[in-house]
Parts: C-alpha cells; structure tokens; sequence
C-alpha cells in the first residue's frame, strides 16, 4: 500500500500543479491585449533614363519660368522709373517752351517798338530725288588722294 500511496501523492502534485497552472493563464479583465501594426515596404519602381530625362527637363523649365518672371518684374519696375524719369524731363521742357514763348513775344514787342522787321528764316529746299547718295565716310575718305 505504500506504493499505492506514493502514486496517489504523485497524481495528487501533478492535479494540484495543472490546477495551480490553469488559474495563473486563465484569461479575464487583467490580461492586456497586444496590438501588432503591420507595416508594409514597397520598393518604388525604377526610373528609365529618359523619365529621368523629362524630370530633368521639366525641373530646368520651371527654373527658366522663374528667373524669366523675375527678369520681367525688375524690367517692368525699371521702365516704370524711366517713365517716371521722362515725365520729370517733359515738365522742365515744357516749362522751358512756356518761357521761350514769353521771349519770343517780348522781342516781337521790342523789335515792333524800334521799328525793326522780324527776320523769317528761310525754308530749306527739298532733296532732289534723282540725285545720286550721298557717300559715305569710308567712301569719302577713300577718294582722297595720298
């Protein structure tokens, strides 16, 4: 009997143990849940040598769209101050003219007090179309003897 009672002792450790085991995995509230993100890698597909080439165009044309553009905002700024410019010079010329006026009538006044008759410039002739052109200064200077 004492070997039955070593083998009811030896059955009796492994139910104990399975039960002791069974409690400690059992699944509940307690137990936190594990998430796996997958993540996927993909390998871009290769670029011929001429996708490369038309990128390439492409970029290079958009450099030249952009430096035309600003090329063409700082011309437009710098006509903009030759306009200002001119404007500037038109007044002082027409204010110059205003005065010439003046001039011209106080002569025509002076020379009608003295008694002096206003000189009228002569009006140039006309070229004569039938006449041979004129030569030119490398022509000219060719003619003359050494």
């Amino acid at each position: 009997m004492t070997r039955n009672q070593g083998a009811y002792r030896i059955v009796a450790a492994i139910v104990v143990c399975v039960i002791v085991l069974s409690l400690s995995t059992s699944t509940g509230r307690d137990r936190g849940g594990y998430e796996v993100e997958a993540q996927v890698y993909g390998v871009p597909a290769a670029q011929s040598d001429a996708a490369r080439a038309i990128n390439a165009n492409e970029r290079l044309m958009e450099r030249h769209m952009d430096m035309t553009e600003r090329t063409f905002i700082a011309y437009g700024a710098d006509v903009k101050a030759l306009a200002a410019k001119f404007d500037a010079v038109d007044a002082k010329l027409t204010a110059l003219d205003a005065k010439l006026s003046q001039m011209d009538q106080r002569l025509a006044g002076i020379e009608k007090h003295m008694g002096i008759a206003p000189v009228v410039a002569p009006k140039p002739a006309k070229a004569d179309p039938n006449a041979p052109a004129s030569k030119t200064l490398a022509d000219k200077l060719s003619a003359i003897p050494k």
